[in-house]
């Protein structure tokens, strides 16, 4: 392998990348909003997890403590309370989804209603019934609390954006440009030069992570002045385990532009992995509770043990040493990646 060859191509390929400023600025710009609108959806204080319609009352200036409904299920916690000025109105809003459960304010006894297909009517209809008993006896249940760092939601997502982020810029940033290479004859032209097939599928990863870490770098810092996020473990090892979770993308990217000149073929192939792989590795939300079935396909994505690993370590301290079972599968994913993409690569075909 010639290395001054391979140092031409990276440096033409992080040049071409920097030039194309509305790419470039997205591939920052994107995650920061996404973050952002999670941040002030999710970050605050005033979120609740139910939303609960009374009426008659006045849309506006709502006062909880001047509801005329039960003393108990107005102080619970985790519950939104929205006024609607008659029951025609909140009925049509709980049965589109946009509130769990509707109340007619007034004196006992009470009347209520529910969507049978909203999962969350059911839990807040027994939480409103719980509310009109006395409380239970001391000696028939005992309370034990746990101590420790509360993690927010933003906390556990942001790992999932940054991932997710990295495999598509992965994907379509080495996928999708390389067969568009070949479609111009770009590659074509490479061929009739000394420059190898490894040396040039060499430096698209390689530029490619150097990309996917500045772009980590960068995105990170500013979303961190901004929401503060809390690490556990190091960052040091953070930043290791996203450098070998981009090397398996960045692979993975290799195999897609092995072969192919059609822009749309390719398009499709990269949507029938990217967005798959994004739902099934826990991006946006946990598979916890989902059949095992799904939970078993889930592992063979790359994305997967990158998000398992980085969570880890952001989210509950753990080390490379803890860490390591996932690193060892997207180093041989990395690995087998490679060996397909080297084996399938063409110039032309």
């Amino acid at each position: 392998m010639n290395l001054k060859r391979l140092w031409i191509m990276i440096i033409a390929r992080n040049r071409e990348f920097f030039r194309d400023r509305a790419a470039f600025g997205w591939n920052f710009l994107f995650p920061f909003l996404i973050v952002a609108g999670f941040g002030l959806i999710f970050g605050g204080e005033a979120h609740r997890t139910f939303k609960v319609g009374v009426f008659p009352h006045a849309t506006n200036g709502m006062v909880v403590d001047a509801l005329n409904i039960p003393e108990g299920f107005k102080r619970t916690e985790q519950v939104e309370f929205i006024g609607f000025e008659d029951r025609r109105t909140g009925l049509n809003r709980l049965a589109h989804h946009k509130i769990d459960f509707l109340l007619e304010a007034g004196p006992p006894p009470h009347r209520y209603w529910v969507n049978d297909t909203a999962p969350k009517g059911y839990i807040i209809e027994r939480l409103f019934a719980a509310s009109l008993c006395p409380p239970p006896a001391a000696h028939l249940a005992t309370r034990g609390t746990i101590h420790g760092t509360p993690i927010r939601y933003l906390d556990w997502l942001f790992p999932g954006i940054l991932g997710m982020n990295m495999m598509f810029s992965a994907l379509w940033g080495v996928g999708y440009a390389v067969v568009r290479y070949r479609k111009n004859g770009v590659l074509r032209r490479l061929k009739a030069t000394p420059l190898t097939a490894f040396e040039y599928l060499s430096a698209q990863m390689v530029s490619r992570i150097f990309l996917l870490m500045f772009t980590l770098v960068v995105v990170w810092t500013g979303c961190d002045l901004l929401f503060d996020f809390q690490v556990q473990g190091r960052y040091f090892d953070l930043l290791i385990v996203f450098f070998v979770g981009s090397l398996s993308l960045a692979a993975l990217g290799l195999i897609l532009a092995a072969r192919g000149t059609s822009e749309e073929f390719t398009t499709g192939v990269l949507n029938f992995i990217s967005w798959p792989m994004m739902f099934l590795s826990e991006v946006w939300f946990s598979l916890e509770g989902a059949p095992a079935w799904v939970r078993a396909s889930a592992n063979i994505f790359p994305l997967k043990h990158l998000l398992d690993a980085a969570r880890a370590v952001m989210n509950d301290g753990a080390t490379l040493v803890d860490v390591s079972p996932q690193l060892g599968l997207l180093a041989a994913m990395t690995l087998l990646f490679l060996i397909v993409s080297a084996a399938l690569f063409s110039w032309t075909k």
